[in-house]
């Protein structure tokens, strides 16, 4: 069990999450961060070499997995980058710490995602801003159906990824206010397929 979570399961995540569609989200949103951002879940650092290093001070990249951060390559970044071992429930920063709050493809997999939201909003400065992008629940009927049946069996197999989670509803369940948001089809596996990315105060 150990040698699969430590070697093996960073390198399958870290394939799934670097497929070109996700890489185009990624691209979209990572530039909105700016000056001290939290990035929750940055695993293997696939974020990192889109931030605009004319906007960002410092990044505090957080994620459980040691193992996961140890595959990334920070050295060419031009900021500064802290990982913090720790889970999205429990951040270990003060109060109004962070500008940006940044997630993408992370709430999916957060066991409790509105207590952890509710910490993002404790670390976020007054005026501060959450940036995300998030795989979840579709808005179209039947895809929704099969996201509901495959969910049991697909959480277990994918270290706790759920496919149908309503991301905004989560979000303004944590306390945050939806500014802006776009949603689409990705072209992947349908259940994983609908996106949602944008930002909430």
């Amino acid at each position: 069990m150990k040698l699969f979570e430590e070697f093996i399961a960073p390198r399958i995540t870290n394939f799934i999450c670097s497929h070109k569609a996700f890489t185009g989200q990624r691209k979209k949103v990572v530039p909105l961060a700016r000056g001290r951002v939290l990035e929750i879940g940055i695993g293997t650092g696939l974020n990192l070499g889109f931030y605009d290093p004319d906007k960002v001070d410092h990044v505090w990249g957080l994620d459980p997995s040691a193992a996961m951060w140890k595959m990334a390559d920070p050295a060419g970044v031009k900021f500064d980058v802290e990982f913090l071992q720790a889970s999205a429930e429990r951040i270990p920063l003060d109060d109004g710490s962070a500008d940006t709050v940044l997630v993408t493809y992370t709430l999916c997999s957060v066991s409790n995602v509105i207590e952890a939201l509710i910490d993002m909003r404790r670390v976020l400065k007054p005026g501060g801003e959450l940036v995300f992008c998030e795989h979840g629940a579709a808005l179209d009927e039947n895809v929704r159906k099969w996201q509901e049946r495959l969910n049991p069996f697909w959480s277990k197999l994918a270290g706790g990824c759920n496919l149908n989670r309503s991301m905004p509803a989560l979000i303004e369940q944590g306390g945050f206010r939806i500014r802006t948001m776009e949603t689409m089809f990705l072209p992947v596996w349908k259940p994983a397929a609908f996106n949602y990315w944008g930002t909430a105060v």
